[in-house]
């Protein structure tokens, strides 16, 4: 409409350019018209800029647009992509991002820089919304990608053994098929930011002298428009104020389970059920001076981070990770002392995994038994990172809270030392101390209710894992969703580890809760759990999948998951009649169909 009455006026451009452009914008958002504004503002500024007459043909080439794909679970990918695409547009540089369960395979034949950020989930397996464009990679049907210029950014975290695995398994397929590097891979660990950071700028000047060498695209300044988003973000949390932690087990557990709330107050920040809430923790400071004086130090010594000088004391109660070790820290420490028991560990990368697992940092500088300087502790140390929790409650109930349930991490170390985990001893039994808490929302793309309120859904998650699940209901009852609602929850004792009981069995009064299935462990000679509630409801299960239902899982991902997602392919192909092989892709057409969602740690 608005460019109608400009027609009206003394334009520039003819009545069929006026038409052309209004085919164009037709269907952009204002994001979108307010980003393309600021394009052709930037090309109006360039004097070797010259607008190509119709007979120069219709369509741009391929080579105007870098295309970045971000194969993401819990947003990790997603962020660094976007900080790509925001350095792109900054640039100059035309740019789309695109999500990889949006992107098809076959459109890699039409492009010519293409940039693939990507996570990597559970025991090497690409993220669910990526799973589609993996599988199109290794089949047949791939092209032949000679003429593509590619980069790829692998995320994962160095204490699983297959580190960054999609990413080097996207960078294989693409070479395979002919593509070509522009920049080595980059393969980060958890504490990516800076690396990543730097990839990104390397990676865009590669891609900026392409575009420039070839003639294709007119690399030019582009003017930014702020995208909406939240204030608060995991560079910039917020300090919410923690108004409960009350433990939920019994006092008979061995498990000391707490349900948390946090106030965030005029904050604004928005959640949905199915998203993480960020906490970013302060180390336990008795755990740093026993660090200091394992290794001699005072804690007064000073070092470097970001550009400040800071105390070695400062920086790690709040800047490094003191509890969970990690394979590099062992080597760079047996390399760094000399250690004949640490270098032994090296020789083994599975022993050396499964000890860095189970072993606190302390616990290898003890192993290690010498004294470093500041610099020295601080070159083996990682860079903390915020812990994310699955948000326990649905805002629509809650309004301007976020609840958590949070299992502490403690164990009696074999000397009888006391070790606990750096979030989770934070939370539980620091945090209402200090008062307030830096918090953020990492939103969740691939664990969300169906946009149906009429959908029918299963939800599997024993011990924490619950905890998305009461967000769900709290959401379904406040959306007055008909869709039925089948909750598998198992702990170790029906006294003791029933979390939110009380809960559950309102929610099965009222009838939002259909029907609840429990395994307690612990409570008769041989071990239930809820894989084993599911094949026993395998012919309900089977009915309910027929009839359209969702499928979400949240839990522990070693051992729980694995061993619900075998019952599922079990239950497919006894109950559907299918092969092994048919039923594995019937489970996994449902992941791809968003059908069958996974939150699992």
């Amino acid at each position: 409409m608005l460019l109608k009455e400009l027609s009206g006026l003394t334009s520039p451009l003819n009545d069929q350019q006026i038409g052309q452009l209004q085919q164009a914008v037709a269907e952009l958002s204002p994001q979108q018209l307010a980003w393309i504004s600021g394009y052709f503002w930037g090309l109006s500024q360039s004097p070797t800029t010259t607008a190509a007459s119709p007979s120069a043909g219709a369509q741009a080439s391929p080579n105007h647009t870098l295309t970045i794909i971000y194969a993401s679970q819990t947003g990790n990918a997603k962020g660094v992509a976007e900080a790509l695409h925001h350095d792109a547009q900054a640039a100059g540089i035309p740019a789309k991002l695109v999500a990889a369960d949006n992107y098809k395979g076959k459109q890699l034949s039409k492009e010519s820089h293409v940039v693939i950020v990507a996570s990597t989930n559970g025991e090497g397996e690409p993220p669910d919304n990526a799973i589609a464009l993996h599988e199109f990679l290794q089949s047949k049907k791939a092209p032949k990608l000679d003429h593509l210029h590619y980069a790829v950014l692998s995320l994962g975290d160095s204490s699983y053994e297959y580190f960054c695995q999609t990413g080097k398994d996207f960078d294989t397929f693409l070479q395979k098929l002919g593509a070509k590097p522009m920049v080595a891979r980059l393969d980060c660990d958890v504490d990516y930011e800076a690396t990543a950071s730097a990839w990104r700028e390397q990676t865009l000047a590669e891609v900026k002298q392409h575009f420039q060498a070839s003639g294709d695209a007119q690399v030019v300044p582009i003017r930014q428009t702020a995208a909406a988003t939240s204030a608060y973000t995991k560079q910039s949390p917020y300090e919410a104020e923690l108004l409960a932690c009350q433990r939920i087990t019994g006092r008979g557990s061995d498990k000391a389970v707490y349900h948390l709330e946090f106030d965030l107050g005029d904050s604004g920040i928005q959640y949905q059920p199915g998203d993480a809430f960020g906490v970013w923790y302060q180390n336990d400071p008795e755990l740093a001076d026993a660090i200091l004086a394992r290794v001699g130090l005072n804690g007064d010594e000073t070092i470097e981070i970001d550009g400040r000088a800071i105390s070695i004391r400062e920086a790690l109660i709040e800047h490094y990770e003191i509890t969970v070790s990690n394979p590099q820290q062992i080597v760079a420490l047996a390399a760094l002392t000399e250690n004949e028991a640490l270098t032994a560990l090296t020789e083994d990368k599975a022993s050396l995994r499964d000890y860095a697992n189970q072993t606190q940092v302390i616990d290898v500088l003890s192993l290690a038994d010498v004294q470093l300087h500041a610099e020295q502790l601080q070159s083996v140390l990682r860079r903390l990172t915020p812990r994310l929790y699955s948000i326990a409650s649905s805002q629509a109930e809650v309004e301007d809270e976020v609840h958590l349930t949070v299992g502490l991490v403690a164990y009696e170390q074999e000397q009888g030392a006391l070790r606990q985990g750096g979030a989770s001893g934070f939370l539980t039994q620091r945090a209402e101390a200090i008062g307030s808490v830096k918090v953020f929302v990492e939103h969740n793309d691939n664990f969300k209710l169906p946009d149906n309120d009429d959908t029918p859904i299963i939800m599997i998650g024993p011990g924490t894992g619950i905890a998305p699940f009461r967000a769900f209901l709290q959401e379904r009852e406040q959306r007055e969703a008909s869709g039925d609602n089948w909750l598998f929850f198992g702990d170790r004792t029906f006294t003791d580890d029933f979390l939110y009981q009380v809960e559950w069995q309102q929610y099965l009064k009222s009838g939002l809760l259909t029907r609840m299935d429990v395994a307690f462990s612990r409570d008769q000679a041989e071990k239930v759990y809820v894989q084993h509630r599911l094949l026993e409801r395998a012919s309900e299960v089977w009915q309910w999948l027929s009839n359209g239902a969702y499928v979400y899982v949240c839990g522990d991902a070693n051992r729980m998951a694995k061993d619900v997602h075998d019952a599922l392919i079990h239950i497919a192909q006894h109950q559907g009649q299918l092969s092994r092989e048919d039923a594995e892709t019937f489970i996994n057409e449902l992941r791809k169909d968003k059908r069958y969602q996974r939150d699992v740690y």
